[in-house]
């Protein structure tokens, strides 16, 4: 089993910075994707980063040059630099990683931590 645990979030005005957390228990594999999506009040959820290690993070095209994601395989962690947050980043934001169980793709999510943008 996998477990996530987010830290992290929160009030912050516009064109502050926040910095997510991300703690993984379980067997993990650095070849296991991992990063971050959000959801805003009434959409749907989106991919905000990924990373995998040996290859180049991929971003939404909404928070490229904004948010950097990066990852310790030794700890097992992975955080979300946000910079210049806009209020349209407010949204729950929830780590995930995804594996393979039993030849089968799964997806493990945090519990989700809460950003809000506003002045």
């Amino acid at each position: 089993q996998v477990q996530l645990v987010e830290s992290g979030g929160g009030l912050v005005q516009p064109g502050g910075s926040l910095r997510l957390s991300c703690a993984a228990s379980g067997t993990i594999f650095s070849f296991n994707p991992m990063g971050w999506y959000r959801q805003a009040s009434g959409k749907e959820r989106e991919l905000v980063a990924t990373i995998v290690s040996g290859g180049s993070p991929d971003y939404a095209d909404s928070v490229k040059g904004r948010f950097t994601v990066s990852r310790d395989n030794v700890e097992n962690t992975v955080a979300l630099q946000m910079d210049s947050l806009k209020p349209e980043d407010t949204a729950v934001y929830y780590c995930y990683l995804r594996k393979t169980v039993r030849d089968m793709p799964r997806t493990y999510w945090g519990q989700g931590t809460q950003v809000t943008v506003s002045s």
